[in-house]
């Protein structure tokens, strides 16, 4: 059986997508890359912009999955709120399509692919092309990190760790 994932890195500026299949037990990439809303529209255009993008997306694919970033605040709230905001759209996009949704914090994705979780960026990249068989680490690094999502989520299901949301 073949199953497709999406995996987020959202964000209100940059938003990264990767979509692997899975195939017995081995990954492929079926497309990753960034929707970039102009940094100067209002924050509601770039959410709607943002949500109408993955809704082409999910349109395309069709994934069963989508494996999200986890919110992580640390100093400035504001940022935290209108990060959390464009994670709830990809949330939201998923849902409408009835599609199961799961979260993982940047440490387990890391941890999932790189077997460290405090990997660097790059360590990211160069295991995210290594799993998926890329010809190039995947960029930009929203990009890898959202295809490390994925491919957390497909080895949590292999081991049976689903924590749906």
């Amino acid at each position: 059986m073949t199953e497709i994932i999406i995996g987020i890195d959202p964000g209100t500026t940059v938003t990264g997508y990767g979509i692997i299949t899975i195939k017995g037990s081995s990954y492929q990439a079926l497309d990753y890359g960034c929707i970039r809303p102009p940094a100067k529209m209002a924050l509601s255009d770039r959410y709607l912009i943002i949500f109408e993008s993955l809704e082409q997306i999910l349109e395309k694919y069709k994934p069963e999955a989508l494996s999200v970033e986890t919110q992580f605040v640390k100093h400035n709230v504001q940022s935290a709120i209108k990060l959390g905001m464009a994670r709830g759209i990809a949330i939201l996009a998923a849902k409408r399509r009835g599609m199961s949704v799961f979260e993982y914090t940047p440490q387990r994705a890391k941890r999932s692919v790189v077997g460290n979780g405090r990997a660097s960026k790059q360590q990211v990249q160069a295991m995210t092309q290594r799993l998926l068989n890329l010809a190039s680490p995947p960029t930009p690094e929203d990009a890898a990190d959202a295809l490390a999502l994925a491919i957390c989520h497909a080895q949590a299901m292999r081991f049976q760790e689903l924590c749906p949301i």
